[in-house]
């Protein structure tokens, strides 16, 4: 089976040039939409980790208990509260309401980074909402239910599981050579319409019709954290116009190219917030501005 490899060469495809002209918004606008009472930083790594990506604005939606600490982590983040500690109809209902009225305007959502443990049935309904508004989709970690797919399948919409979340979102397992793995994540991403990306020792991407892997990374990046910062460069590039295949590739390269530079700087023991320093420097190389 063919399959393309992450390399640079994705990099200078998607990474688009800055015009002298451009105002705050234009270079794209996300929501993070996640956290829990256990898990605070992960929403905070993925929407720093899409501000490090260039884009311009980053909303963070979050449970009420957490909006004082996320503020606190950076003045960068706009926080929005929600009502409930877990995605409830009810904070559906107030993100959605948000946008409807203006008060936010976004061009990709994040959603499921430390959220915790979430219905499908909310899931699936705020996906619907924002593909009905032409928001990109990246689902990850408590987003990524069993159940969640007839009532996504379709969406522009990407998702990033690991092994585990890969079984309880299809209902079967990758398999464990990179044949049986590239030949299964094809087929699900195919049968139902959206772009997965399976984080592995080796990452394997596919809509259905193009397969990429990356072989990129490292064992330091088993830390925890590293996944969050991966679902919001995937965001960051959907929310700068870039197709979700490509997207979830260069994302994946992007994530891992700053693995290995945290990697020469510190050894095995680097963190997450590491990799939000080296990505500017695996991105700037390919800035341009006209």
């Amino acid at each position: 089976m063919e399959f393309l490899e992450a390399s640079d060469k994705i990099l200078r495809e998607v990474i688009p040039p800055r015009r002298k002209t451009s105002h705050k918004g234009d270079n794209g606008r996300i929501l993070v939409v996640g956290g829990s009472h256990l898990y605070h930083g992960a929403p905070v790594f993925s929407a720093l980790s899409a501000y490090r990506c260039g884009v311009d604005l980053v909303y963070v939606a979050v449970p009420k208990p957490l909006v004082t600490p996320v503020r606190a982590y950076s003045p960068s983040l706009i926080v929005m509260p929600l009502p409930d500690l877990r995605l409830t109809e009810g904070c559906v209902n107030k993100i959605v309401k948000n946008l409807e009225r203006g008060r936010i305007n976004v061009d990709s959502a994040a959603v499921g980074s430390g959220m915790g443990k979430t219905g499908a049935k909310e899931v699936g309904l705020l996906t619907y909402k924002f593909s009905r508004m032409d928001v990109g989709v990246v689902l990850d970690g408590g987003a990524l239910q069993s159940g969640i797919l007839d009532k996504v399948k379709g969406a522009n919409l990407v998702l990033t599981p690991h092994e585990g979340e890969f079984h309880r979102v299809f209902g079967i397992r990758p398999g464990t050579t990179l044949k049986e793995r590239i030949a299964v994540v094809k087929e699900t991403a195919g049968n139902f319409q959206v772009t997965v990306l399976l984080k592995g020792i080796i990452d394997i991407i596919s809509n259905g019709e193009a397969v990429a892997i990356n072989r990129l990374g490292n064992p330091g990046m088993t830390v925890g954290g590293t996944g969050d910062v991966l679902c919001g460069v995937v965001a960051a590039l959907l929310a700068r116009g870039v197709k979700p295949f490509k997207s979830a590739l260069a994302a994946a390269y992007i994530n891992s190219a700053a693995g290995e530079r945290a990697l020469r700087r510190w050894g095995l023991h680097f963190t997450a917030e590491d990799l939000l320093v080296e990505i500017p420097r695996v991105m700037s190389r390919f800035d341009r501005i006209v």
